[in-house]
């Protein structure tokens, strides 16, 4: 980022939503290797490019080890100072408890959140400037498009933290931005990552270059 995105960045924090079983994976998705690294690392990464402060990895399934790699990955990085990471005791009724539960641990005070998924680990650091702009111009969210298809991570304004707060099951934010419609920026994005995430071994392989 640009010394004026650095500075159009501070007030917005970042969830990673990290406590799946990844049972069509076969278990341990998060922790399997991708590009040398564990597969969340991917999805750590970028959001701590956002320069968010703080970010909030939610765990479950395999909690201690998740925990760890985001530990070991946010010292690699530079980061270890904005992660914080919090146990989504009631992780198996679905995405929603995570992101209840990530929310719960935000300060006050906030512009913004980008909600991550931990298993989607090519994302393009060029899309959160046009993200962030786009909810300082009053977008109540915003998200990158490619192909007609909106994509990772979605911003949030923090006029919609009260419904994250409230999310349940598995649709996790699926519902807020429903009921936004085309009140969602979309930014149009080239690079194929925005939509690449990982269900099953076989995933693994490189994403698909943009």
């Amino acid at each position: 980022m640009t010394g004026a995105e650095v500075e159009a960045s501070k007030g917005y924090a970042a969830i990673v939503l990290a406590a799946g079983a990844g049972r069509r994976f076969g278990g341990g998705k998060l922790l399997a290797p991708w590009r040398g690294a564990p597969l969340v690392q991917g999805a750590l990464g970028a959001a701590l490019a956002t320069l968010s402060d703080p970010v909030v990895v939610v765990t479950g399934t395999d909690a201690s080890t998740v925990g760890e790699a985001c530990r070991e990955a946010a010292r690699r990085l530079g980061g270890e100072g904005r992660l914080r990471l919090v146990h989504a005791a009631d992780h198996a009724e679905g995405m929603g408890a995570s992101l209840r539960t990530g929310v719960a641990a935000l300060p006050s005070g906030l512009r913004g959140v980008f909600v991550f998924l931990g298993d989607m680990p090519d994302i393009p650091t060029e899309v959160f400037a046009p993200l962030v702009a786009a909810v300082e111009a009053g977008a109540p969210a915003a998200a990158p498009d490619f192909g007609g298809r909106r994509g990772h991570p979605v911003l949030f304004s923090a006029v919609l933290l009260p419904d994250l707060a409230r999310a349940s099951g598995d649709a996790g934010a699926r519902e807020a931005l429903a009921r936004l419609g085309d009140r969602v920026a979309r930014i149009a994005c080239a690079h194929p990552g925005v939509l690449f995430d990982v269900d099953r071994p076989e995933d693994l392989g490189d994403a698909p270059r943009g």
